[in-house]
């Protein structure tokens, strides 16, 4: 047989390997994808509802409904499993979790979106059973995360444990959509979308941050002291539990009640993991800054709740909402896929320009998000904020793509497995 027609299989076969070589090569792949792809078809949807240019996109399900449980629940997924399949077996002294448990979870997962997005231009039908694929990928991830947990000699797994509370919560706020779309029961569409932030991706990032942040800080600054409250992830548990409680019953004039201690917590955590500090390093100036936008999105939502309360008027929309969605949870999240993918790949912890300016660049998208709620300022030349915001979002996420995407089709600089 000519060589010609042996090569080829045996490239694509150390690719495939190469590609699944580590749990976070195979999810934060397709996370990147999801960074972008629902977003050039959401701002398509826009243009559509502000400029007239084409009718606005017609879905299985209204298109907010649609973008809103995709951007909380199809895309930080996949950085989730993958950052949390890596480091489970090393914080608790675990089994590594093999790639025939992994690739499978992955498959699952990104089929099930993949059927569920393509179904939202088609039949409700076929998206609710892509999304019924997906939900058997994250129990299938989360039952190897368990598996971790239960295993491990660790002694202390007080972080795995607020983790995978988080992570089941998720999971019923995922089923909820499925089942609303299913019954069409409002109430369960409610349960979904609210949840995803305040008792699935919030605690999930307080939670890792609480666990990481001091940790990577105490590696860059001088006499630095690590500090890691006990009491401050059950409460920030409980008051996220409160805010969805709240909210859910539409009570936003008390919601202060809640959202007043989580901006104090913020902030205090912002004071006492050295925030001004951390500007040493690019690498850690990213997380510390993204860390931030808690305390500032929060101290938003304070705002807007003692609003309600005095005048019953939502002054700023939906810019408290986005303050956390894109400049918390968002920011975060790259920040933490950034760090992880230079790590594992052998290269050095350290940014470039161009990856530092494209961080700044997602904290002012949560900026123009942010004033696209508030009054007299929601548009600039004509153009809505609205379609700014995106276009900004796709221009940074595109740049962190370029980056870093092709770091997971290629082996590590170091020689080493991973």
């Amino acid at each position: 047989m000519p060589l010609h027609q042996i090569s080829e299989p045996v490239v694509s076969r150390i690719s495939w390997n190469t590609f699944t070589a580590a749990p976070h090569r195979v999810m934060f792949f397709t996370g990147a994808i999801q960074l972008v792809l629902p977003i050039l078809f959401w701002a398509i949807e826009l243009a559509g509802r502000y400029t007239q240019l084409w009718a606005p996109l017609e879905l299985a399900v209204p298109t907010t409904f649609a973008h809103g449980f995709i951007m909380l629940y199809g895309v930080f997924i996949f950085f989730i499993f993958g950052f949390l399949m890596t480091v489970y077996p090393r914080w608790m002294n675990g089994t590594i979790i093999p790639r025939d448990i992994y690739v499978p979870a992955f498959l699952w997962l990104a089929t099930g979106m993949a059927i569920f997005e393509i179904g939202l231009f088609w039949r409700i039908d076929v998206a609710a059973a892509g999304l019924a694929i997906y939900l058997a990928g994250w129990l299938f991830g989360f039952r190897a995360l368990f598996n971790v947990y239960k295993t491990a000699p660790a002694p202390n797994k007080t972080y795995e444990t607020w983790l995978n509370t988080a992570l089941i919560f998720g999971w019923l706020g995922a089923a909820s959509f499925l089942l609303w779309m299913l019954t069409d029961y409002i109430d369960l569409l409610f349960v979904s979308l609210k949840a995803g932030v305040w008792l699935f991706l919030l605690p999930i990032l307080f939670t890792v941050s609480h666990r990481m942040l001091p940790f990577f800080s105490s590696s860059v600054i001088r006499n630095y002291v690590v500090v890691q409250p006990r009491w401050s992830l059950p409460a920030m548990s409980i008051l996220c539990s409160l805010h969805f409680i709240l909210d859910f019953n539409g009570l936003y004039q008390w919601l202060f009640i809640a959202d007043l201690p989580l901006a104090c917590i913020g902030f205090y955590h912002s004071y006492i993991w050295k925030f001004r500090k951390s500007f040493v390093d690019k690498l850690l100036a990213v997380l510390h800054i993204a860390f931030l936008w808690l305390g500032l999105g929060m101290t938003l939502f304070s705002v807007q709740s003692f609003y309600v309360l005095i005048t019953g008027e939502l002054i700023l929309g939906k810019a408290p909402f986005h303050a956390i969605t894109i400049g918390f949870i968002s920011s975060l999240l790259i920040a933490m896929a950034s760090r992880v993918s230079l790590g594992h790949s052998g290269r050095p912890l350290a940014l470039n320009k161009t990856t530092w300016y494209l961080f700044l660049g997602i904290s002012v998208t949560a900026c123009l998000r942010i004033a696209a709620d508030v009054q007299g300022i929601n548009t600039v030349g004509g153009f809505s904020l609205n379609v700014i915001t995106v276009v900004s979002w796709i221009i940074c996420m595109s740049l962190w793509i370029l980056r870093f995407a092709p770091i997971y089709l290629k082996t590590r600089l170091d020689g080493k497995a991973g």
